[in-house]
């Protein structure tokens, strides 16, 4: 009934939102905080566990009854693989689990050990429950796991209680009496206002038995009046209320919330709800000191726990408000803007500035965002503004990313890159103003600031435990959880009467074993070492210093003095040291600076290199002057670069335009009349059509129009004009269809603006007409906009004929090939060129049908054009070629479309036909039946993928064509045998034969596939090497089938029938693209339709020597060593790359030096790229740019450039041996100059034609479902 009730919603919990990575991969673990307690990682969906693991850790009695347990009764965990040892798991990891929480200085401790004693999978981590369900099945897992020990009874000692139920004859008052044993109380919350009255009705009411619900007495023998009434015969040292605030409304049938005031009280007396009452007033109190809390509604939520700190373990501070006088609080709340809620930055900035520290736990931003305005970020916020993590960094002006990327902070107010300023533990007197000048008036101030809120006493300090996070509350706090969303689940009461020792008292290892404390500190010397370490790496930048000599200013910005720019040297330096500490170093560098050194901070623009901010403050570190790594530093004399004064700023950033101009000389229009065709990048049609000429000039972005017409030499006559981006020539280049571009002229009020304020960007064009350029007929003025229109004598298409229509032939045909010259404009209809061509060609044979059709680059005919077009609107540019071969030509109505019979169609084998775009499937594919002589209803149509294989089957028969985005020139093969049923999939299997793993020698009669290219000896994984495939057939399977069951049908092949493989774990399944190995299909769980796969798709078996269960980011790479000296690789190897926590180079390098035992600096990487035959540089230290962010990010190898994927090839150099920096081999050279050569004969037989390329569908999105109810459990060995 309460499926999905505790589901965690997404940033609600302490650790549900997304976490900002830092740079390194081996970040320790940072210490516990200023309360000096630990808290517990979140796995997912685990904040119901931890709350109560906490509470039973600060159970002081629990805990030492747990640590008195030794080794000789549980055993050792190192024992837990030992055949027929009995190790009892769950109390040997909550032992180990509390000594960390006590011991080890961490922020928060781990539960992954102890869930996996529990036997819960990865997925349980993320599913989460009732907490009052799992206290009850804790404690019965633990009885279980402690029996025949001496701890075996101390659940029921310190939680059992009973409760006697009775009923009173009301006729002869015989009493009729039963025992209920209970551990936990449930106590009522609907229609009750407190603890006390839900108790009352439940131990001091009557219910009475009377008119028609009358009760059979046993001693009367008869329905009789009767009472019935319930009483605490033994209460337990501790006691935990249950909370029913959960109910289920059967009128509405819907689940609610209970929210109304529920209270409780922090002591009360037990007397009037037990049987026995002539004990002391000591035997039936109770104190509360642990309070879980649930925050959400019945949908979802979170759990945290309130907890007094008995043994005063933890360091208490007063919250923030309290630490600051009355006064001081009304004038900032009067004085503070009232928090727009609507606006995500003002929330956000509001959160970070209340914090002491002035910084954010970013994995905790989401939950005080919800504590702040009443919702969380992904109901409020991320369909408007994206990912909290992506909303930080693209206002990288007003937030800071410290502590290695695990906190925010505002760029105003940061910490200490090493450590975060102290927070006073008292409130400090001085800050008022009062202070000074009268002495007494503050003290009387402070007085009665204190007299609000009393310090608390000893032992009575309460803790907000929130998973990771943990800080001090009041005590008065608690009353906040009587009601709402966010209230009381469950309580936890301990007798008055328990005391505890004195040397208990701030002594975390009291009663701890000595092996578990030795154990913690070992782990602390350990984590000191690790962050000493990482600090130490992690505050290393590496900066490129810029030197003033070895530049000169150009096009507004710096340009290298030389040639081949070196791009700086490049300096590491530690961001603690000052900006002095820097110069210092780098006068010692360049001993022969004389005068002044400035620091600025400079930028590579497509202009050119920019300076911007001077570092001025010698005492500033460089961090707080915001100095990261791969920072450029300018080092010049601050006035002048050879000469040249330089602007600094953005105002001035500057702005690479690209100036157009008119070209028309004698050469153009020589060639032009020749009948030469134009490329696209050559001389006078480089983007901006015929007659015009572009050249790249860069100018300062604060300078103005005016002085851009100056720079340029201009006469003041000339006009500057912009690209016309909108309008109905907008669409329209010189280049398509013989049409006109269109251009803007900037008006004279413009002439005084700068390119920042007219919004010119990098690659924007600027046209420079001279008034006497209006005297040709290629440029015309309208107004405010000019249009530059193709010349007259370049309005011509070229007529081929070739009456065999294409696609080779002998000499014969070459010799009746014919070309002539048609005059032709943007507006003529192709039919009227057609008719031209034919009348010149004397081409008038009676009943015979012509039509024109274009060519593509590789030589083949594309499908005709349709006559009802002009030449524009069907694409075609001016001084280009079409073919006129026989044939009819479609109507604008109708698709032109290849097919071919029973497999995909070979260079010239396939037919064409004519049909109508409204024709359905089975209308098209009678059609095509009909045209080849074809008869019989066991026949459907399948489309070809995109490497012109068969492909998917056109499921809907009814579908009209255009419905199913078939558009002319489309091939469609008609397969025979019916349509597969919906919902399944055939798929091709292959099998790898890899002559190093195989041990048993497969006789396939199958076909076998063998790559083209060979760059190293036989690997599974390069996707140039030596492949070989056999095929072993084909299976059809549901798509809603796993790969499991996938991996299980396929091994009932024939072809596969001697292939032993022990379970399926020993099999890998790649998908194949392009007969190469692609990708590795993972989960063995996950359905055919989750991993995309889809029919026609070709899929590859390889046998394995061991199991293998690859996680999402684990990446499978071939990994080639280079042989020192040579030009060649020591024999390939398979490395398991592990890219979940980070997919930095670094990550790559240091896995790379673990597997061959090198050190991760001595090494050089390169990514193989077996097409081109090039290796592409794996870079430490490279980074991107964000165009829409504009900020610096580490790169992933997983994305651009490299997009590191399973079977790349990753070559490495050891520079300790090896000298040479170069990956190519000799192989590579000779692929190189084959594809130089196919690249040439391409050039030498390639004829201008432009084909469209359709836009790919977007999928469309689908709506989260929620999870499935799961049962919670806990799995216990055997001990009796």
């Amino acid at each position: 009934m309460f499926g999905n009730l505790f589901e965690e919603e997404e940033d609600e919990g302490g650790s549900s939102s997304t976490r900002l990575l830092p740079k390194g991969g081996d970040e320790p673990p940072p210490a516990r905080g200023r309360s000096d307690l630990c808290g517990i990682k979140n796995q997912g969906g685990t904040c119901y566990l931890n709350s109560l693991l906490q509470t039973l850790l600060f159970t002081p009695e629990f805990r030492e009854e747990l640590f008195s347990l030794g080794p000789d009764e549980l055993g050792c965990l190192e024992d837990k693989e030992k055949p027929g040892a009995k190790v009892r798991l769950i109390p040997l990891e909550l032992q180990r689990l509390f000594s960390r929480l006590l011991l080890v200085d961490q922020q928060s401790a781990s539960t992954a050990a102890l869930t996996d004693s529990f036997g819960w999978n990865s997925s349980e981590g993320t599913n989460q429950h009732d907490v009052q369900e799992l206290n009850r099945i804790l404690f019965c897992a633990l009885e279980h796991s402690l029996v025949g020990t001496s701890g075996s009874t101390f659940i029921h000692r310190l939680y059992h209680g009973t409760i006697v139920n009775s009923i009173v004859c009301k006729e002869c008052g015989n009493v009729s009496q039963r025992q209920e044993d209970f551990l936990d109380l449930t106590a009522c919350v609907c229609g009750v206002l407190s603890l006390e009255e839900a108790l009352w009705n439940m131990f001091v009411e009557e219910e009475l038995f009377e008119g028609n619900n009358l009760y059979r007495c046993a001693q009367c023998d008869r329905l009789v009046t009767a009472a019935k009434s319930a009483k605490l015969q033994k209460l337990p040292p501790f006691l935990t209320m249950s909370l029913l605030r959960f109910s289920f409304d059967f009128a509405k049938c819907e689940r609610y919330k209970e929210t109304g005031r529920y209270g409780f009280p922090l002591a009360f007396n037990l007397r009037p709800f037990c049987e026995q009452t002539n004990g002391d007033d000591a035997d039936y109190t109770y104190d509360l000191f642990s309070v879980i809390i649930h925050k959400g509604g019945c949908y979802g939520g979170h759990y945290h726990v309130y907890i007094r700190d008995i043994d005063q373990l933890g360091r208490w501070e007063p919250p923030e408000e309290d630490c600051k006088p009355k006064t001081q609080r009304k004038v900032k709340e009067a004085f503070e803007p009232r928090l727009q809620e609507d606006d995500p930055l003002s929330v956000l900035t509001a959160i970070i500035s209340q914090e002491p520290s002035k910084t954010v736990l970013v994995d905790q931003l989401g939950q005080k965002l919800m504590n702040m305005i009443g919702s969380s970020w992904n109901k409020k916020f991320r369909k408007s503004y994206g990912p909290i993590g992506k909303f930080l960094q693209s206002h990288n002006d007003v937030f800071m990313l410290v502590s290695n990327a695990t906190k925010v902070a505002l760029k105003t107010n940061l910490p200490s890159p090493v450590t975060e300023p102290p927070v006073p533990t008292e409130p400090t007197t001085n800050s008022d103003p009062l202070a000074a000048s009268d002495p007494g008036a503050a003290e009387q101030q402070q007085g009665s600031d204190q007299k609000q809120e009393p310090e608390p006493e000893q032992g009575s300090h309460w803790f907000d435990l929130n998973d990771s996070t943990v800080t001090s509350i009041r005590e008065s706090d608690i009353e906040k959880q009587f009601q709402g969303k966010e209230s009381a689940y469950m309580l936890f009461y301990r007798k008055t009467q328990l005391q505890r020792p004195s040397e208990a008292l701030n002594n975390p290892q009291y009663k701890v074993p000595f092996h578990l404390v030795q154990k913690a500190q070992e782990e602390n010397i350990k984590l000191q070492e690790m962050r000493e370490k990482f600090e130490a790496t992690n505050n290393t930048v590496e900066l490129r210093l810029h030197l003033a000599p070895c530049y000169r200013l150009d096009n507004g910005a710096l340009q290298p003095a030389d040639k081949e720019p070196s791009g700086g040297t490049t300096l590491s330096f530690d961001r603690r040291q000052t900006v002095g500490d820097l110069r210092l170093s780098i006068y010692q560098m360049q001993e022969l600076w004389e005068g002044d050194m400035a620091l600025t901070v400079a930028k590579s623009l497509p202009a050119g290199l920019h300076l911007y901010n001077t570092l001025t403050d010698d005492n500033v570190s460089l961090y707080s002057a915001g100095i990261y790594t791969n920072s450029d530093l300018f080092v010049w004399n601050g006035r002048e670069v050879c000469g040249a004064a330089i602007l600094t700023g953005a105002e001035w950033e500057p702005v690479l335009l690209t100036v157009v101009r008119p070209f028309l000389d004698e050469d153009v229009e020589q060639e032009a009349r020749n009948g030469m065709e134009y490329k696209e990048s050559g001389g006078g049609f480089e983007n901006g059509g015929p007659g015009l000429k572009r050249e790249a000039r860069g100018f300062a972005g604060g300078v103005t129009l005016g002085e851009v017409k100056e720079a340029l030499g201009e006469p003041k006559e000339s006009l500057l004009c912009q690209e016309h981006k909108g309008g109905k020539m907008g669409g329209q280049g010189a280049g398509e269809g013989g049409g006109a571009s269109g251009w803007r002229v900037f008006p004279p009020d413009d002439m005084q603006r700068t390119l920042k304020e007219l919004s010119l960007k990098d690659g924007d064009a600027l046209l420079v007409l001279e008034p006497q350029s209006f005297d040709s007929s290629v440029f015309s003025l309208n107004g405010d906009v000019v249009t530059v229109t193709t010349p007259s004598d370049c309005r011509w298409l070229q007529v081929e004929f070739q009456p065999h229509g294409g696609g080779g032939g002998g000499e014969g045909e070459v010799e009746e090939r014919r070309k002539i010259k048609v005059p032709a404009t943007g507006n003529m209809l192709l039919g009227e060129v057609k008719q031209r061509a034919m009348e010149e060609l004397q081409q008038k044979a009676p009943g015979a049908q012509f039509c024109l059709r274009q060519v593509d680059c590789t030589g083949k005919l594309l499908p005709p054009v349709c006559e009802e077009l002009s030449v524009r609107d069907a694409g075609v540019r001016l001084m280009t070629t079409l073919t006129l071969c026989p044939g009819n030509a479609p109507k604008a109505s109708q698709l032109f479309l290849h097919f071919s019979v029973g497999a995909a169609p070979s260079t010239g084998m396939e037919m064409d036909i004519i049909v109508e775009e409204t024709s359905t499937v089975k209308e098209c594919l009678k059609s095509m039946l009909d045209a080849v002589g074809l008869d019989g209803t066991c026949w459907h149509l399948r489309r070809l993928d995109w490497c012109e294989e068969v492909g998917e089957p056109l499921m809907d028969e009814d579908a009209s064509l255009s419905e199913l985005k078939i558009s002319s020139g489309d091939s469609l093969v008609v397969t025979e045998g019916q349509l597969p049923p919906k919902g399944f999939l055939k798929l091709t299997m292959w099998l790898y034969l890899d002559p190093q793993n195989a041990e048993t020698d497969f006789k396939h009669t199958d076909s076998v596939k063998t790559g083209d290219e060979t760059q190293s000896p036989p690997a599974p994984l390069c996707g140039g090497s030596t492949l070989e495939l056999s095929d072993v057939g084909q299976v059809e399977i549901s798509d809603e089938a796993t790969l499991e069951d996938l991996k299980t049908q396929v091994l009932t092949l024939p072809a596969l029938q001697n292939m032993f493989v022990p379970t399926t774990a020993f099999m890998r399944v790649w998908q194949l693209e392009g007969g190469r190995l692609a990708r590795i299909l993972r989960g063995q769980q996950l359905t055919l339709r989750k991993l995309k796969l889809s029919s026609g798709t070709d899929l590859c078996v390889q046998q394995l020597l061991k199991e293998e269960d690859l996680g999402p980011k684990q990446v499978l790479l071939t990994v080639k060593m280079g042989v020192p000296g040579e030009r060649s690789y020591y024999p390939p190897e398979e490395l398991l790359w592990d890219a979940s926590r980070d997919s930095s180079p670094r990550s790559l390098r240091t896995c790379l030096a673990a597997h061959y035992g090198l050190s991760p600096d001595s090494l050089l990487l390169a990514k193989h790229q077996p097409d081109k035959h090039i290796w592409e540089e794996i870079s430490n230290w490279n980074q991107q740019v964000s165009k829409k962010k504009k900020k610096k990010r580490t790169e992933s190898l997983l994305g651009a450039p490299f997009h590191l994927k399973d079977g790349d090839t990753i070559g490495i150099k050891n520079l300790l041996i090896d000298n040479n920096r170069d990956f190519v081999t000799l192989e590579d050279k000779q692929g190189q100059l084959r594809l130089r050569e196919q690249a040439e004969q391409r050039r030498k037989g390639e004829k201008a034609a432009g084909s469209d390329v359709a836009a790919p569908q977007k999928n469309s999105g689908q709506t989260k479902s929620r999870k499935p109810e799961v049962a919670l459990s806990i799995n216990v060995g055997e001990f009796r």
